[in-house]
């Protein structure tokens, strides 16, 4: 039997032992939460890393989407795996001029109208000699067709009617030929001016009287690639050789100062006015363009005059 010194001592280091233990198995729980807490964080900073990458991306590409109608040579469509088979097939695979019309004012129906156009024209191929036709490729802009009623201006006067919007259309095709360099068979400027492009860089296409047409002058065929995005028409024509560097030059010749038109609109509140038509000045305007080839040479193209009415104020508002 042992000495109940010896049996006390056994007791104590036992009870040392097992603290031990417990005060180990402690630590290293602790341990463990605080990595498992650490690792939780450094995610949760990741994350935010990554989002705050992500929108500063999509903040610099809204920044560099055009605010204004001009010429561009970067599209939406760049990485579409549609528009590079698309390019493979045709052999058309250097941009020869691009351009997006931007449009703030069009109404839902209007920009129906121009997707629906433009989507019909995308893809085409136009072999060399051959000539475009908006109205016979995009046309008859009827209801059946599934256009819907937009603005257009007949006589000097801006009323509603099937395919109104198109003439966004036409005027990209004809600021992407321009920049193109290739020969325009017809165009026609708006009666009155639009606000989206330049006073004589517009064209108006009406089925039957008024078409936009192009003939393609190069060696080559040609692809038409188009896409609306939000309030911008791309446009690119794609082939085999870039077009030189195109400049637009335009004379005022004359100026005639837009009129308002006032009419009563009960439901606004008194004083209240509300623009639905924002005027512009009428203009004859002559324009050239510059162009300049690869070698730094200079020739002048004579586009000819367009010749605009005003386009009237029309303010509602409340004559009570």
């Amino acid at each position: 039997m042992m000495e109940p010194n010896i049996m006390k001592k056994i007791t104590l280091l036992l009870t040392f032992v097992l603290l031990s233990s417990l005060f180990l198995v402690s630590c290293s729980n602790d341990t463990n939460d605080n990595k498992e807490e650490a690792n939780t964080k450094e995610v949760s900073q990741d994350k935010e890393k990554q989002e705050e990458k992500t929108e500063k991306k999509e903040a610099e590409k809204k920044e560099e989407l055009p605010k204004e109608s001009q010429a561009v040579t970067e599209f939406p469509w760049d990485e579409d795996a549609d528009f590079k088979e698309a390019l493979e097939e045709n052999n058309t695979d250097v941009l020869i001029a691009g351009f997006s019309t931007v449009f703030d004012d069009s109404t839902p129906e209007e920009f129906e109208n121009i997707e629906l156009a433009s989507s019909i024209i995308n893809g085409t191929v136009v072999k060399p000699g051959e000539v475009f036709s908006q109205n016979e490729t995009a046309g008859p802009y009827t209801e059946e067709r599934g256009y819907k009623e937009g603005l257009v201006y007949v006589g000097g006067e801006a009323m509603l009617d099937y395919g109104g919007g198109v003439c966004n259309v036409a005027t990209t095709l004809y600021n992407t030929s321009i920049a193109s360099d290739i020969d325009i068979v017809e165009r026609h400027n708006h009666s009155m001016p639009v606000p989206y492009v330049p006073y004589g860089q517009d064209a108006a296409v009406a089925y039957g009287y008024k078409d936009f047409k192009f003939k393609n002058n190069t060696d080559d065929p040609m692809l038409i690639w188009t896409e609306l995005k939000d309030n911008r028409l791309y446009m690119g024509f794609y082939g085999k050789e870039a077009a030189p560097e195109v400049v637009w030059e335009h004379e005022t010749l004359s100026e005639t100062e837009t009129t308002t038109k006032y009419e009563d609109n009960p439901e606004l509140n008194e004083g209240e006015e509300k623009v639905i038509v924002e005027g512009m000045d009428g203009k004859v305007v002559e324009s050239v363009l510059k162009i300049k080839d690869e070698d730094g040479e200079e020739k002048i193209k004579e586009i000819g005059q367009s010749n605009y009415n005003t386009l009237m104020n029309i303010i509602e508002r409340n004559e009570q």
